[in-house]
């Protein structure tokens, strides 16, 4: 909406005349009234009331000039916004899965919240698709993920490399892609499952047929499946590290090298608040995962 159309209507309306204000706002009386006219246009609702005598505010003009004080007041601001080192309050909602989100972001927001004391996180927890369908439709303000990015409409830091191990109970014997055959698979879903770092790091000839598949829809519960030797799985390095150092799982194949992929910050382009995205994103990097 134009800002010179709607002073034109501040200065009529505290006037209530259009003479008057046409000099206020330094406009001549024909320009005056074509910029209410536009403005009564846009909004499709007369704002006065017209005799040759006087000008009044209709009932939508009396609500408009209650309203546009306030834009005005806020469009003073800006400069003091700027140049204050008072930060106004500001909130971004972040989405994430759950593991991460408990094991890594929950822990950093007392942190997060004393280097930058005027904003406040907000965590939603939920799967990828489901993140990613909120952010794309402004439920969330950003997401943090690893999940392939396809949509060209979203812009993103990265954050940390993630790393995957290939492991099972400690007690676990697995040399080669053959020994597939004596156990089943744990994962977390079937159309994005944690295998494909390890399939996509072997041979294409190597043979990976599994006894079975065990579908768990996350990682926490895909590792107490491994504790209690149900299987094998691929898992976030970061997420088992602790298990593999004390002996509760152990790493297999630990000669093949399997595919990494990254965290990453995840916004939708054209997002006026991109710089804050950036900032925390920033603030995320120093903080190792957990």
């Amino acid at each position: 909406m134009n800002l010179e159309n709607l002073k034109c209507f501040q200065a009529a309306a505290q006037t209530l005349n259009f003479r008057k204000g046409a000099a206020r706002v330094f406009l001549s009386p024909a320009a005056f009234g074509e910029r209410i006219r536009q403005l009564e246009d846009e909004l499709r609702s007369p704002l006065f009331e017209r005799t040759t005598r006087e000008i009044r505010l209709t009932v939508a003009g009396s609500q408009l000039a209650v309203h546009v004080q306030r834009v005005f007041a806020e469009v003073d601001r800006c400069a003091e916004v700027v140049h204050s080192s008072q930060h106004l309050p500001y909130r971004i909602s972040l989405g994430t899965r759950f593991e991460l989100g408990i094991s890594w972001l929950t822990p950093a927001l007392g942190p997060l919240k004393k280097q930058v004391p005027a904003r406040s996180l907000s965590l939603f927890f939920g799967d990828s698709e489901d993140l990613l369908r909120r952010l794309t439709d402004g439920l969330l303000d950003a997401v943090v993920s690893s999940v392939r990015l396809t949509q060209g409409k979203l812009d993103y830091a990265r954050l940390h490399d993630e790393k995957y191990v290939f492991v099972g109970h400690r007690t676990t014997q697995f040399k080669r892609a053959d020994d597939s055959a004596e156990f089943t698979l744990l994962d977390t879903q079937p159309d994005l499952p944690l295998f494909r770092y390890l399939l996509d790091a072997t041979d294409a000839d190597e043979r990976w047929q599994f006894r079975d598949h065990e579908y768990l829809g996350g990682i926490s519960a895909v590792r107490h499946r491994l504790l209690e030797n149900a299987g094998v799985a691929v898992m976030p390095l970061y997420f088992v590290k602790e298990d593999l150092k004390h002996g509760r799982l152990k790493q297999l194949l630990p000669k093949t090298a399997l595919k990494s992929d990254a965290f990453r910050l995840v916004w939708n382009r054209g997002d006026p608040r991109a710089a804050l995205y950036e900032k925390l994103a920033g603030e995320l990097r120093e903080r190792p995962l957990q």
